[in-house]
């Protein structure tokens, strides 16, 4: 997780493709399901909207622990809006190189601002997988993202360390040309829609 400078830009891409994602659900598809089996569209959406708000609160110094991981009572219709907003106001909050070595506290614990970006590129890369699976794969994913978001998995989530304190499954076989994303998330435990239905 160390290993990238400063992962921002990343980061800017990955919430960049998420936005694109979420700004494609339409009516209809909030209550799909999604590769990550507690989560349909909708609370999928809520989940990342949280995120961007606990990123922008460890940017800014503050305690990310305290900030809830769902942003709740929000209509569907606003959640492209809020997810837009929240993404800009994490990328404006890590502008500060100085954040990149600051230490702060993540769900995962106290590591350096960079190590904490590359979590946080993780988490944003891997749900893009699980919204493009729940919506049918629109379009096409960015296979760096997935890349940089692997090396930190297998660095940070090593195939023993799983188990109840850990929010990922046990690794699974890759699907064969699945390529970066597959890698991912068969890394992650998870496991494409078209699979869990056959």
């Amino acid at each position: 997780m160390t290993g990238t400078p400063d992962p921002r830009p990343l980061l800017e891409r990955a919430t960049a493709q998420l936005a694109r994602l979420i700004g494609g659900v339409q009516p209809g598809q909030y209550e799909l399901p999604t590769p990550c089996d507690e989560f349909d569209v909708r609370r999928l959406i809520s989940h990342v909207v949280g995120g961007t708000r606990r990123i922008a609160v460890v940017g800014e110094g503050g305690d990310g622990l305290a900030v809830p991981s769902f942003a709740e009572g929000i209509a569907d219709g606003e959640l492209a809006q809020r997810y837009e907003a929240g993404r800009i106001e994490a990328l404006k909050a890590w502008q500060d190189d100085a954040r990149l070595d600051a230490e702060v506290t993540v769900p995962w614990g106290s590591v350096p601002g960079r190590a904490a970006l590359g979590g946080y590129v993780l988490e944003t890369t891997t749900h893009s997988w699980d919204l493009w699976e729940a919506l049918g794969r629109p379009g096409s994913l960015d296979p760096e993202l997935a890349g940089f978001a692997l090396a930190v998995a297998r660095q940070a989530l090593p195939a023993e360390r799983r188990g109840p304190e850990v929010p990922f499954g046990e690794v699974v076989a890759a699907p064969q040309e699945g390529g970066p994303y597959g890698e991912l998330a068969a890394w992650l435990g998870r496991r494409p829609l078209a699979a869990e239905a056959g």
